[in-house]
């Protein structure tokens, strides 16, 4: 059954309730693979770490954890391309519009492209600045160089990835998006092995493995995606090019990048507290870091489902749709991260004397173990609520509140660290990730009911 609720938008398809049922196995039928799909990605970042830390030289492993944050926030204030991409295209296919849904793939591919090759140009700023951010020591800047200037290269290939990955979670292809994080990732770890411990490249080659992980995934993926495209469907170049649909991503991809490079942000200034406690700190808060970026990308599994369920129920208007997919988004997300947090308490030793044969570092990272622990439980929320605003295309109001809670870290950061040390820098950090989770909670009624109010 369908019911025109009135007049489109622009030059949008009618405006009609396209009724479907939003199940546990739904949600789980996305959950399942990309969980499996996203655990693999921070995996990258365990596994550069244990090759580093099997070196035994804590300095090399500092300028790992500094160069992996410099790259974040140069690679992964584009992580809008993924987000966006899958809001827009759910929606297109909520819509039934099978020419928007590709039309939004060409769109994001072109940005892609556009925005690595630039970024390769621009990666001695992008050094420069990161190390002015950070500010480590002056052995810990020469291997943080070395290594964002490898890895830099791997930009465009990147950014297709997070193109094409958008498009398949938009259409909820979990398998499909498994199958290329695990070729990507495969390939990644395969190589980041044998170039930096097996041939002895250390640092550099770590990197040149991840450059070759990406440029095997951006040409499989974009391979695999075109080919599935309908020729009924394909859009014509002035279609690609409107002026109205590029104006929409890059509105809503200009939000994401905000509220990403916010996030970063936070990330950057925790790195540059911990490194001012010195190189141990600052190698073990690295380590913990990775542990709380594995617990995030299960949760990231579920968040989605809902980036996937909440776009196509806003592009179908289906209200009951969108209401059954936040509470089990939300429910699912309790259970994992209680979960994770448990596996971080009972086996985190274990898991921190994998990454690192340095003694110092091990009995620093077991003694704030606890804080990494409670990371789960305490950015549950926040990861939901992100699935839940990008997939309905509410980029505004994420933006907004991620630059309150980045507000009240800074505050609480400068504020408790003088007190309590590096205890106090993760206390900081936890009150960031609940902040963020709360404040959208907040704010979601009155945007649902704006969007699924009648027409007229």
């Amino acid at each position: 059954m369908t019911l025109t609720i009135g007049p489109p938008p622009g030059g949008a398809l009618p405006r009609i309730s396209r009724p479907f049922e939003v199940t546990h196995r739904e949600v789980w039928r996305i959950t399942l693979p990309m969980t499996f799909a996203f655990v693999t990605t921070p995996l990258l970042g365990v596994t550069d770490a244990g090759v580093i830390g099997q070196l035994g030289d804590p300095v090399a492993l500092g300028g790992l954890a500094v160069g992996s944050v410099i790259f974040d926030v140069a690679f992964s204030s584009f992580n809008f391309l993924r987000s966006g991409t899958t809001g827009l295209t759910a929606q297109a296919a909520g819509e039934e519009n099978g020419r928007e849904v590709q039309a939004v793939f060409w769109r994001a591919l072109m940005i892609a492209l556009t925005v690595g090759i630039a970024m390769i140009l621009a990666e001695p700023v992008i050094t420069a600045l990161g190390l002015l951010a950070v500010a480590p020591g002056p052995a810990v800047a020469v291997a943080t160089g070395t290594y964002v200037f490898v890895r830099m290269f791997s930009a465009p290939f990147a950014l297709v990835n997070y193109a094409v990955l958008g498009h398949v979670l938009g259409r909820g292809q979990g398998g499909l998006g498994l199958a290329l994080q695990l070729l990507i990732n495969g390939v990644n770890i395969a190589l980041s092995i044998t170039f930096g411990l097996v041939l002895g490249w250390g640092i550099a080659g770590v990197a040149l493995g991840t450059v070759a992980g990406e440029a095997v995934g951006a040409l499989v993926g974009a391979a695999v995606v075109i080919r599935r495209f309908d020729p009924a469907d394909r859009p014509s170049r002035v279609r690609i090019l409107d002026r109205a649909g590029f104006l929409r991503m890059l509105g809503v991809n200009r939000d994401i990048m905000i509220r990403s490079f916010s996030l970063l942000a936070a990330f950057t200034l925790f790195t540059r507290f911990g490194a001012g406690f010195g190189a141990v700190v600052l190698a073990a808060n690295g380590i913990l870091m990775n542990l709380f970026l594995v617990g995030g990308y299960f949760l990231d599994g579920v968040a989605t489902a809902a980036e996937q369920l909440v776009g196509r129920s806003v592009g179908a208007h289906w209200l009951p749709a969108f209401d059954r997919a936040v509470k089990l988004a939300i429910l699912w997300s309790s259970v994992l991260a209680a979960a994770i947090s448990l596996v971080f308490l009972l086996a985190g030793d274990a898991l921190i004397a994998l990454l690192t044969v340095d003694p110092g570092v091990r009995d620093t990272a077991e003694a704030f173990l606890p804080w990494a622990a409670l990371t789960p439980l305490a950015g549950m929320l926040a990861f939901v609520m992100d699935g839940v605003y990008i997939g309905a295309t509410w980029s505004r109001t994420m933006r907004d509140m991620m630059l309150v809670s980045l507000a009240l870290f800074v505050l609480a950061a400068f504020a408790l660290t003088p007190l309590f040390g590096n205890h106090g820098l993760w206390l900081a950090m936890e009150l960031f990730l609940s902040m963020r989770g709360v404040s959208l909670l907040l704010s979601l009624p009155r945007r649902r009911t704006a969007a699924f109010a009648p027409a007229g």
